[in-house]
């Protein structure tokens, strides 16, 4: 397992969401081989919707831009291994 190896870049998450998060990536890892992004981000997003409800979403890799608007308090990018994590839950129109 890598808990404790991520690091945080930008979020506004509440620590608690913050470290279910980054186990859940470690988890992933474990499980998918790291060049599987697909399947990495999927695990994060069926875990986050599972203990949060639906609506989330998960992108992983090594070198991605992004332009989203997200729900206050679901957001958080990191860093674990070679791969970077952005979870969030998308907001409401």
């Amino acid at each position: 397992m890598l808990e404790g190896k991520a690091r945080i870049k930008e979020t506004d998450m509440p620590e608690k969401m913050q470290i279910q998060a980054m186990a859940c990536a470690s988890q992933a890892l474990d499980l998918h081989d790291v060049i599987d992004c697909i399947s990495i981000a999927a695990h994060v997003k069926r875990e986050f919707d599972k203990m949060y409800g639906s609506g989330w979403q998960c992108v992983v890799g090594s070198n991605f831009g992004c332009f989203f608007t997200h729900t206050p308090g679901t957001f958080l990018y990191f860093a674990l291994e070679t791969l970077n994590f952005l979870i969030f839950k998308g907001a409401s129109s």
